[in-house]
This record gives C-alpha cells, structure tokens and sequence, in this order.
C-alpha cells in the first residue's frame, strides 16, 4: 500500500514496489492503510508541506498504529524525515510525526541539493541494503538529519542507521523493527533500488 496524501512520486513508488513483486495500491483511506501487509510513505518537496498533508489524511494516527501492532511502515525521502521530531527549513520549524527523535536540518555542502548518484556505508546486518551494501542510490535533497539521537543501550535489537556524505555525514537508512526508512529514492535508484525494495517486500 502507497500513501496518498498529495505528495510523493505516487506511480512511480507504486510502479516500483509493483516490479519488486508486491500487489500494489495508492490510497488515502485510513482503514486500507492502517491494515495493510506494508505501508509506504513517499515524500517529495518540503517538511511543512508534507506535514500538512499527512495530517489532513490521518497519517500519523495510522503509521502509529500500525507500528503499536508491528505492521511494516518505509518511509522515502521526506517520507523519511517527517518520521524525526522536527523539520527546520526556510526559517519554519515544522513538528514531524516524533517516531525517531531527531532534527532535519540544511546540509552543510558546496553544493545544494545534493541530487545524484551517492554510495552509503550501510549497517552491519542489514536487511534493506542485502546484495547492495557497496551499489549506489539516488539523492535529491538538500535537508537530512546529521546526528543520530536515539538512545539505544540496553536495547535487544538496537537500530540499524545507514550513513552517506555530502558535505557532511547524514543519515542515509534507518531501520527499527516495523519502521524502515531511506533518505534516497529506490524507484529511481535502479537495480540497486529495485532490489532494496524487494529486500523489503520479503520482509512483509
């Protein structure tokens, strides 16, 4: 299931996770996403906007709920970052979802966007990144989060945070438990992508 809440690359997440072998739909109904076997939350453009949508669709409720009873949830790009606390971009601080603690933020690079082609240094152990642990995805973004906050000692299972470099080190992957997300595109990443998002659906 892709949700639908008036932002997102739609058809080609759905085009993508069609080809990684999953049965596909686009929706913005709380109870199909809610009991969906996955869920994924694309994201283009800005935090705030992004916010505003998942917001007039219930988005947050339904994520929360389908990770309080373990249904898998990925985020894609700002799909991504609305999962941390808080999104600051052009002066507006934005409140995110709070599922991860954590602060988007402006990339410090010589050049912005970073939009292109970008190794990552995935994490040991890795589900997401298995079979293209050295391949490269596709960025286009000039926010991320740059510092990892979640307190993890003591943990069973801590989570698996995957990092790349443009100008500076961000967050590249995250995975914990039900909730995955990658700050990259996998629909336009490719073989590597592609095979991402199988390695996704095989979790389902």
């Amino acid at each position: 299931m892709v949700l639908d809440y008036g932002s997102g690359n739609l058809r080609s997440a759905e085009r993508a996770l069609t080809r990684a072998g999953a049965d596909v739909t686009v929706t913005s109904d709380v109870a199909l996403a809610e009991n969906a076997d996955g869920l994924v939350v694309p994201g283009v453009g800005a935090f705030e906007a992004c916010m505003r949508g998942i917001n007039d669709v219930r988005g947050g409720r339904t994520i929360g709920r389908r990770l309080a009873g373990g249904r898998p949830v990925l985020g894609i790009c700002v799909g991504m970052q609305v999962l941390f606390d808080r999104g600051l971009e052009h002066g507006t601080d934005t409140e995110g979802l709070g599922e991860w603690p954590g602060v988007v933020e402006s990339l410090e690079a010589p050049v912005l966007p970073h939009m292109g082609w970008n190794t990552v240094e995935a994490a040991s152990g890795s589900a997401l990144f298995a079979g293209v642990e050295s391949e490269r995805f596709y960025f286009v973004h000039s926010y991320a989060v740059k510092r990892w906050e979640l307190f993890t000692h003591g943990r069973t299972t801590p989570p698996l945070v995957t990092w790349a470099e443009h100008g500076e080190p961000f967050v590249a992957a995250v995975e914990n438990g039900p909730l995955s997300a990658v700050q990259f595109h996998p629909e336009k990443s490719g073989d590597a992508g592609g095979q991402l998002l199988r390695n996704w659906v095989a979790t389902l």
